[in-house]
């Protein structure tokens, strides 16, 4: 399996060195130059596989430049039971009205991001090695709130990397905050930036296309690499649970194999779902991928308005942060798939975006993309909505990004008919969100965000993840703000790790 990058297919590289190298020097994201079909022999041993056998055979699909030893090597120690909570890693939980809860936020920082982040520093270390990099990787990360801590979490005091976090100031809740600002290990720093998601991710982006800083770095014997989903060893891994999820609901008799599910997923950067629709090109029977926004609703406007994206709009702070996101990187790989790996055609588009804030998408481009997606929106009053609805009448405990998926789901079936049984993609703990979760099931709020769990907890029975529990008390190690135009002044912190 080779990749190329998005703008330019000319080259080609290995697995490995797409994931060392995060980003393609023309700022565009790698991608396998064909999707690996899963046999009728891989769909049997699937189904008879844990979730770390069933995430080591994806895997291998792509990265075949790892052996199947090592996957299933590092597989087990990304999914140990220990940091999970047990060998159902990503467990599905059946509700009502044909919902089927993939939880994804069991691992050691709640949120989703634990699903690829505990693989990745597997695999970009692994990866250094296959390519003969001797410098230190430097991994810079921007995050909506949960990339950033569990990115932190998979790479700290991880020998031969270094990881700089970007998170916008006001645009996490507090939880996220405090989980980022007290990351243990003497190899991470954590930055936050007077700017949004939008703005760190743009900088960063900038970081990896700078030259100057590039050979500074170079010379000081260290390199970049990512953790954010443009770099596809992130990606990959969350290919696995989506195909995990059907064979659970094979077993359960949720829908018989063969039979077609559809997948909503509360959607930001867009590599959540992308990662089903990757599953689906390798034979997982999709029937529709729901794509879920918040009132940042650039996304629902792009699918619902003959693929017109336009990030020229207000920005909203919302109770489901991260998805308050307006530029949607992982779309890019969409669009080159979708036109069947048309390199030239998505760096013209992408320097649209960049220079205009704008693109419109072709008509026979966006018709492959519409005959695979649908879309929808939700605003935080109905999300709390959701949140309240789903306790009271199903006894089921959601975030606020979840509760936007649930919502668009439920508004999809009602405008469709369609009664296809429906994956849910849950991707953080409630408790990450407590303020917002309270407020919906009508409890009173505590000043310290720590005692809100006991609160939350006093108010449903359920108790709080052990890993957001041990916060209390923990001193903050980190307090830099700087303006969004000055981020690259910050790469010099590198040095000093």
């Amino acid at each position: 399996m080779e990749y190329v990058s998005t703008r330019d297919k000319s080259r080609k590289v290995s697995a490995s060195y797409a994931i060392a190298n995060g980003i393609a020097p023309d700022g565009g994201l790698y991608c396998p130059t064909s999707f690996p079909a899963l046999t009728a022999e891989d769909w049997h041993a699937l189904a008879n596989l844990d979730y770390k056998g069933r995430s080591a055979l994806v895997l291998g699909k792509f990265l075949t430049d790892f052996s199947g030893e090592e996957l299933a090597d590092y597989a087990a120690k990304a999914y140990a039971d220990d940091k999970f909570g047990g060998a159902d890693t990503a467990p599905v939980v059946a509700l009502g009205g044909g919902k089927h809860m993939l939880e994804l936020w069991h691992g050691p920082t709640c949120a989703f991001k634990d699903m690829a982040l505990q693989m990745l520093p597997h695999l970009l270390t692994a990866s250094l090695r296959k390519t003969g990099e001797t410098r230190t990787a430097c991994i810079l990360v921007a995050t909506s709130g949960d990339t950033g801590k569990a990115a932190l979490d998979g790479f700290h005091d991880v020998e031969g990397t270094k990881i700089m976090v970007y998170y916008p100031v006001d645009g996490v809740s507090p939880m996220q905050k405090l989980q980022m600002v007290t990351q243990e290990g003497k190899n991470v720093e954590v930055v936050a930036i007077r700017g949004n998601f939008d703005d760190a991710q743009s900088a960063v982006k900038r970081i990896f296309t700078d030259e100057t800083v590039r050979e500074g770095l170079d010379k000081d014997g260290m390199m970049l690499s990512s953790a954010n989903s443009i770099n596809w060893g992130r990606l990959a891994p969350q290919i696995a649970y989506y195909i995990s999820a059907y064979c659970d609901m094979v077993k359960n008799g949720a829908v018989k194999m063969g039979g077609k599910i559809n997948i909503c997923v509360p959607t930001g950067n867009f590599g959540n779902i992308l990662a089903a629709y990757i599953a689906k090109q390798m034979g997982l029977p999709v029937n529709k991928l729901i794509c879920a926004s918040n009132r940042n609703n650039v996304l629902t406007d792009f699918f619902k308005k003959g693929g017109s994206y336009d990030k020229n709009r207000d920005f909203y702070t919302t109770t489901s942060p991260s998805m308050d996101i307006l530029i949607s990187s992982n779309l890019e790989r969409l669009l080159f798939f979708a036109s069947d790996y048309d390199d030239k055609l998505v760096a013209a588009l992408m320097e649209q975006l960049a220079k205009g804030g704008s693109y419109q998408v072709a008509a026979d481009v966006f018709a492959k993309i519409e005959s695979d997606f649908d879309a929808g929106c939700c605003d935080d009053a109905a999300a709390t909505q959701t949140i309240r609805e789903l306790w009271e009448n199903e006894h089921y405990l959601c975030d606020t990004h979840t509760a936007v998926a649930v919502r668009v789901y439920e508004d999809y079936r009602a405008r469709t008919g369609d009664t296809t049984p429906a994956v849910i993609a849950s991707t953080a703990s409630p408790f990450k969100f407590c303020r917002s979760v309270i407020e919906a099931l009508g409890g009173t709020l505590e000043k310290d965000d720590v005692s809100q769990l006991d609160v939350l907890t006093g108010l449903t029975g359920v108790p709080a993840p052990a890993p957001l529990a041990a916060l209390a008390g923990k001193t903050p190690r980190f307090d830099r703000v700087v303006d969004k135009t000055d981020i690259l002044s910050t790469v010099g912190l590198l040095r000093d790790l």
